[in-house]
């Protein structure tokens, strides 16, 4: 018979987190979600470790108006991998101690030189990975940005989406250049 270690309730639950927001209501994101709320349980990191990371990963890819869904779904891969290792665990950690405490709350130009002053860091090379791999990997950002996905499987774009270019100014036929032949 083996001994087995029990964690005291209070340190389990100190342990793990939880990252918590709410969609606004016009976004391209609340039309995908099926409610406002949204809740993540973070396995290996704490709601503040979250809360820091999120505000790093806004500050590597910052779109104001881009929904805290979509960034806690990097919390989300970046937690994953700290669960599995721990010595990506004990670099984030690291990583987040250098950032110091306030970094969440810090005003964004605070946020920037923070991270200047670290990007040599294995910390930030990971964060930005992860940051741009899995943020703008997302059905979220595709929404928010209006990219519509891989065209292959609903038949390609010559059909669909081929002249969608509703952001560019329509531009009348005399200026768009010479005419062949003429």
């Amino acid at each position: 018979m083996t001994s087995k270690t029990l964690i005291p309730r209070r340190e389990f639950l100190g342990a793990s987190g939880v990252l918590t927001g709410l969609i606004a209501a016009g976004s391209p994101l609340a039309l995908l979600a099926p409610s406002r709320a949204w809740a993540l349980e973070l396995k290996a990191l704490s709601s503040s470790d979250g809360a820091t990371l999120m505000a790093v990963a806004r500050t590597l890819a910052p779109h104001d108006k881009l929904d805290d869904a979509a960034y806690a779904l990097v919390i989300q891969a970046v937690d994953a991998e700290a669960a599995k290792d721990p010595q990506v665990l004990a670099m984030l950690r690291d990583g987040m101690r250098t950032l110091g405490p306030a970094f969440a709350t810090a005003p964004e130009a605070t946020r920037v030189q923070q991270l200047t002053a670290i990007e040599a860091s294995v910390f930030f090379r990971t964060l930005r990975t992860q940051t741009f791999g899995v943020l703008y990997a997302t059905p979220l950002a595709y929404a928010y940005f209006g990219y519509e996905g891989e065209a292959f499987s609903k038949g390609g774009y010559l059909l669909r989406g081929f002249n969608d270019l509703h952001w560019l100014p329509e531009v009348p036929p005399e200026d768009s250049g010479p005419v062949p032949g003429a």
